[in-house]
């Protein structure tokens, strides 16, 4: 297979049915995005490559959700790092809380855009709760007993801006 990897304007591909579309999606992605875009613009609805229109729509669903499941891991991870890594909490203290913060914030940005994420981020609270007792249990080198089989926090602490699993001084 070769690569054409001359920088000539691509104005010839430009989708004028179906079956070019198809093809256009796999040719150029970018391409294809303006074109449908366009089509959907000018009412066009016959020229859609609706096959991977409805395929791209659903993969943005299925991004949000491995978004908010990935930030919600990572918080978790940062909240048991504070809670139970002593030995390393006095050197990590402002880099942990300042990420638990920034996770946080991702999260209700990404709750604010898409609220029929709420339900979502209930049912996967305990499987990523999990995951991250697993994550912080091999990062302290312990055995996952050590760490508590329940979450540390409820949902709603967890993604509180104001709840620490700990005292700190600069909150106050």
């Amino acid at each position: 297979m070769t690569i054409d990897r001359t920088l000539a304007p691509e104005s010839a591909m430009t989708a004028t049915s179906p079956v070019e579309s198809s093809t256009l999606y796999d040719r150029d992605y970018l391409l294809w995005l303006t074109t449908t875009a366009e089509q959907l613009r000018r009412g066009r609805f016959t020229d859609l490559d609706v096959e991977n229109l409805i395929e791209e729509i659903e993969s943005i669903g299925k991004s949000q959700k491995n978004a908010i499941e990935s930030l919600l891991i990572v918080l978790l991870v940062h909240l048991l790092k504070l809670a139970y890594w002593e030995s390393e909490r006095e050197r990590n203290l402002g880099h942990w809380s300042e990420e638990i913060t920034a996770f946080r914030d991702q999260i209700a940005s990404l709750l604010a855009t898409s609220p029929s994420l709420k339900p979502y981020i209930r049912e996967i609270f305990a499987r990523c709760y999990e995951k991250a007792r697993v994550r912080v249990a091999r990062s302290m080198e312990v055995k996952l007993k050590s760490l508590p089989s329940t979450p540390i926090a409820t949902l709603e602490q967890t993604l509180d801006d104001n709840w620490f699993p700990i005292p700190l001084d600069f909150n106050e």
